[in-house]
């Protein structure tokens, strides 16, 4: 396997080399360039690059799947030999690059949150479990004044200043305010207020640069981007956002309890598709506020079977291809990243360039998606995850169920089995013609 650097190196040419990059952006597994003539990069050389587990071209988006940690990596080396930093003026992209940095914190206060939760059911090391939840809550309850720091940090602004914006939100002493009778409560609005309140900032802020003369821009403009943005935050933003987010609250609890089979049917099954292009990003500020209002996420475990199907389409390509000697090598060096959750080493080494196992794997999704939906029916056993980025058996640290961790933890692992199950059987019997099966080109 190449070094980062050697990587990175490697990359840009067949990006079209460095004027042809807009931008230059990454998610967890992900690098992100925009390029300005994609008739300039070789995609078939990206493909076969070491190192690259696929390419995505959408117009003048070009994705590279490196994997987690590796993408970090190529990206820092690639900014720094290319110094792209020019934004792109895409939605999802702007709100994978506001969120996706907060995603370890996410996980590791997730982590440490099912722990306390643990310790505290079965009744051991009772002191230690405040000590824990003080650790795991302090993220959480200061998450917007990082969202409000990315979001400036993301749209041209001063990153301290828009989380300063969004720390008036989070202020313990907010509840004495009357906002024209209308009673505040810290946080309140959560992640959506806190991007509703940065981006005004921002605004502010470019207003402010382009009137204010220069001889006063250092007073004046910190303090009215500060005060404009925060008086409209605590008159009008939280409670909007509140309301919203309460709202996204209620839709999912509704959705689950009123149509949980068929919903997870449809999220499991559409969820591979959304991921191959990256548009699962959009949902990344639903699952910020599930978990900032409800403590959980009851989308990602849904959501997460999309691989369990892809894992048993994998297996099945393994069994149905014995003599293809390229396809079966890369399912067995693929496979355990599927089962942590990585499932792009499979979805374009293996299920895409065949075709039918891709849909046949969508299938898995939903059946599996299905089942945990149907278990969350009429309040039943609802799962949610305390934190997002990992999926597969890397989210059990992370689950958490209405009925106790035990339930939450059965419901999402036989969910897995019958993603997995569902998966291989539509792949092994409906993934090929009916005819003998021919070995795919290496």
């Amino acid at each position: 396997m190449p070094t980062e650097h050697h990587l990175a190196t490697t990359l840009l040419p067949l990006l079209g080399g460095p004027a042809n990059l807009r931008s230059l952006t990454h998610c967890m597994t992900r690098l992100r360039a925009d390029v300005a003539d994609p008739a300039l990069v070789r995609t078939a050389e990206l493909r076969a690059t070491p190192g690259v587990l696929g390419v995505v071209m959408d117009g003048t988006a070009v994705q590279v799947v490196l994997g987690p940690g590796t993408v970090t990596r190529v990206a820092a080396a690639l900014a720094e030999s290319t110094h792209t930093t020019t934004p792109t003026k895409q939605a999802l992209r702007r709100v994978a690059r506001i969120f996706v940095p907060l995603i370890p914190a996410l996980i590791g206060c997730g982590i440490i949150a099912g722990l306390a939760g643990l310790l505290a059911n079965l009744q051991w090391a009772p002191a230690l479990v405040p000590a824990l939840n003080a650790v795991a809550s302090g993220f959480m309850s200061l998450i917007g004044v990082f969202v409000g720091y990315q979001t400036a940090k993301e749209f041209g602004g001063t990153p301290v200043l828009g989380g300063a914006v969004a720390a008036v939100a989070v202020w313990p002493g907010v509840g004495q305010v009357d906002a024209f009778g209308r009673g505040l409560t810290p946080g309140q609005g959560g992640v959506l207020g806190a991007l509703a309140a940065a981006s005004l900032a921002v605004a502010v802020e470019r207003t402010c640069r382009r009137i204010v003369p220069e001889a006063l821009d250092v007073l004046v403009t910190p303090t009215l981007t500060v005060l404009l943005p925060g008086l409209a935050t605590l008159y009008g933003l939280m409670w909007v956002a509140g309301e919203a987010s309460s709202a996204v609250g209620q839709f999912a609890d509704w959705l689950l309890s009123h149509g949980g089979a068929l919903a997870g049917f449809v999220l499991g099954g559409l969820f591979l598709p959304l991921v191959m292009l990256g548009l699962h990003q959009a949902l990344i500020p639903v699952h910020a506020t599930l978990i900032a209002e409800r403590g959980s996420t009851v989308l990602l475990p849904i959501l997460a079977m999309a691989g369990a199907g892809q894992v048993g389409a994998a297996v099945a390509v393994y069994l149905r291809l014995p003599h293809d000697v390229s396809v079966r090598r890369t399912v067995r060096s693929a496979l355990p990243a599927g089962l942590l959750g990585v499932g792009e080493p499979l979805v374009y080494g293996v299920s895409l360039p065949l075709g039918r196992p891709f849909a046949t794997a969508c299938v898995g999704g939903a059946f599996g998606g299905g089942f945990v939906g149907f278990m969350a029916q009429d309040g039943g056993g609802t799962v949610g995850a305390t934190a997002i980025g990992p999926s597969g058996w890397a989210l059990f640290p992370l689950l958490r169920g209405e009925q106790g961790p035990v339930e939450a933890v059965v419901v999402y692992a036989a969910g897995l089995l019958v993603g997995y199950a569902a998966g291989f059987l539509a792949t092994y019997f409906f993934g090929f013609p009916r005819k003998r099966p021919r070995a795919a080109s290496p």
